[in-house]
């Protein structure tokens, strides 16, 4: 497993990337939306080259909740080669599950995507690409 990248949440999207692009430096090199209706808006550092994932989610969605502060951390990113296995064998050694593996097909792209949470509570995206 890879550590890719960190995904916060946020409350609005264009005021969260105005802060972190034009404030922070940071600059856009990925956006979409989920098949359940967010969006998500990859920023990296242009020196470090570390990542920081912006996930906005609609009322509709099954991941929406209401915005409390502290509680904007989305989750870990970890690129995996076999988001299924990884997925059953870290539910094996504890890890808790979030959201049973599925596959995600946007245009040509296809990629495996599964949850599981820490024993805190904080998600982790497995993922393939």
């Amino acid at each position: 497993m890879n550590l890719a990248y960190c995904g916060i949440r946020v409350s609005h999207l264009e005021r969260s990337l105005e802060f972190y692009v034009g404030v922070m430096g940071l600059k856009q090199i990925g956006r979409g939306k989920m098949n359940h209706g967010g969006i998500y808006v990859m920023l990296q550092d242009e020196k470090t080259k570390q990542k920081l994932e912006l996930n906005w989610y609609p009322r509709e969605s099954k991941f929406h909740t209401e915005y409390v502060l502290g509680e904007g951390i989305d989750h870990l990113g970890f690129i995996v080669d076999d988001v299924r296995k990884i997925y059953s064998e870290l539910i094996s050694k504890g890890a808790i599950p979030a959201v049973a593996p599925w596959q995600e097909i946007k245009g040509d792209d296809k990629s495996w995507i599964g949850f599981v949470k820490d024993p805190d509570g904080i998600w982790i995206e497995l993922i393939n690409h």
